[in-house]
């Protein structure tokens, strides 16, 4: 890591909580919604599950779209919630361990296209470690579903810098898609793109 970088920016899903598309695809086929493979992409929703990661719908309507999908008023909301959080696959302790040795050389910040039923799931589930919770491992959390904007927003990025008081020629951003970072970088910041699954600690190996 370049000795001039104070600030992180980390991606949440693909880069510190596993995915499993194919696995949440299976769970709401389960439930009778076959078209969701259509709409649900590994980097980026479509369509209504946009809406639901950019705040525009709530929570009880993103549940009530989807029984409308299959015509079916029987499911539960733990039905649905299940399904919709099989996405992730929790978040590797070896990882966890790095975010807090890493707040203490720089300001970390997560910054994310999530929506609300997936950072409350994160937040019960991947986050607690060793008497650590989710504020533990981040100096402020960045969340689409919260600003209404998504990326690769620009505008979201200027919010975010502004907001945390980073100069971007002195910060450092991963994330798992390309476009998000292309956007990061035509502001300044240096970016890194890690592959599916890879260990990315070796950014910070000395």
């Amino acid at each position: 890591m370049e000795p001039d970088i104070r600030n992180l920016l980390i991606d949440f899903g693909g880069v510190l909580v596993g995915l499993d598309r194919a696995r949440c695809v299976d769970r709401f086929r389960q439930l009778g919604v076959d078209e969701v493979e259509r709409l649900l992409t590994d980097y980026r929703q479509q369509g209504f599950f946009l809406q639901y990661e950019l705040g525009t719908v709530s929570t009880d309507d993103f549940r009530a779209h989807i029984r409308g999908l299959v015509k079916d008023r029987s499911l539960t909301d733990a039905e649905i919630d299940d399904a919709w959080n099989s996405f992730l696959t929790g978040i590797p302790h070896e990882r966890l361990s790095l975010l807090l040795e890493l707040r203490k050389r720089y300001r970390v910040c997560l910054l994310s296209n999530t929506n609300e039923l997936h950072w409350q799931w994160a937040c019960v589930h991947a986050f607690p470690w060793e008497g650590h919770g989710t504020d533990d491992y981040f100096d402020r959390i960045y969340l689409s579903y919260k600003m209404h904007r998504a990326k690769p927003d620009a505008e979201m990025f200027r919010l975010v810098m502004a907001d945390a008081g980073m100069n971007p020629a002195e910060t450092f951003f991963i994330d798992d898609s390309a476009e998000n970072c292309r956007a990061a970088r035509a502001l300044g910041v240096r970016t890194y793109t890690p592959e599916p699954h890879e260990d990315w600690s070796h950014l910070f190996r000395d």
